[in-house]
């Protein structure tokens, strides 16, 4: 029987190499066979693309956390520099005031905002050890800071000018009109004592210290007059000062170690 199925493969084989009987043959069983042979490598080529779509996707969400991630660190640099980029600014402008007036000053950096109730505090990185002194006055760019009420070895801590506890003598630059403005409990404000309702003040009149008592030198900004308020019946006038210094923003302070007279 071998023999027969031999005989009858080989008889094929020879037909079709040496005539066109059976291509009609072969292309009947092509048609009807090719897609079955698609659908038994459907699976492979499918498990390929999914593979490529898979090995793409993971490229791209390890592309897109790298970029968020340079993007978060550009970020951060930026703020580092311009946070330097401020500083240098106000050291510039302290250096500034310290070559527009006479006195010796100590350029301190703000490390600590004292937490009591009620009070305006803060604390600097100088202290004994920088010659720091208990009275001294304190400035930024813009105008008086406070004074030095306490020091230790390496710190100092500052009454601000708008602590409820803290007056400081000061004259009208326009007309030396003297007062004394005190602080409020108010960063953005202070208020002139005993001021007659008669005096000479308005609007817009820049405040200076007149140097009067010994504690602050002459001619420090101390505010800008907001408001001027006079009741028909009172003694006294309401006079409110906007502070000159940025109280809650400079970073860097000068304490004035020379000049008190």
């Amino acid at each position: 029987m071998l023999t027969g199925l031999a005989l009858v493969s080989a008889v094929l084989i020879s037909l079709e190499f040496t005539t066109r009987l059976l291509e009609p043959v072969r292309s009947v069983i092509g048609t009807v066979v090719s897609p079955l042979r698609y659908a038994a490598h459907s699976p492979y080529f499918l498990g390929s693309e999914l593979g490529e779509m898979m090995a793409t996707r993971h490229m791209l969400q390890e592309r897109n956390d790298l970029l968020e991630q340079r993007v978060l660190e550009l970020s951060q640099t930026a703020l580092v520099v311009s946070n330097l980029k401020r500083e240098n600014e106000q050291l510039r402008d302290l250096l500034g005031s310290q070559a527009r007036l006479p006195d010796a000053g100590l350029i301190a950096e703000l490390v600590a905002v004292v937490p009591t109730v009620n009070t305006h505090q803060i604390i600097i990185d100088k202290g004994v050890n920088a010659a720091v002194e208990v009275g001294q006055a304190v400035i930024d760019s813009e105008g008086l800071f406070g004074q030095i009420v306490e020091v230790e070895q390496a710190q100092a801590r500052v009454l601000l000018v708008t602590d409820i506890s803290h007056a400081v003598p000061v004259q009208i630059n326009r007309n030396g009109v003297r007062s004394i403005a005190a602080g409020t409990g108010r960063l953005d404000r202070l208020e002139l004592e005993s001021v007659p309702t008669s005096a000479d003040i308005v609007q817009g009149d820049l405040l200076e210290t007149s140097g009067l008592g010994g504690r602050f030198p002459q001619g420090y900004p101390v505010g800008v007059v907001d408001s001027v308020v006079v009741e028909p019946t009172a003694s006294y006038a309401q006079v409110s000062v906007r502070p000159a210094a940025l109280l809650d923003r400079s970073r860097h302070v000068l304490v004035v170690t020379e000049g008190r007279q």
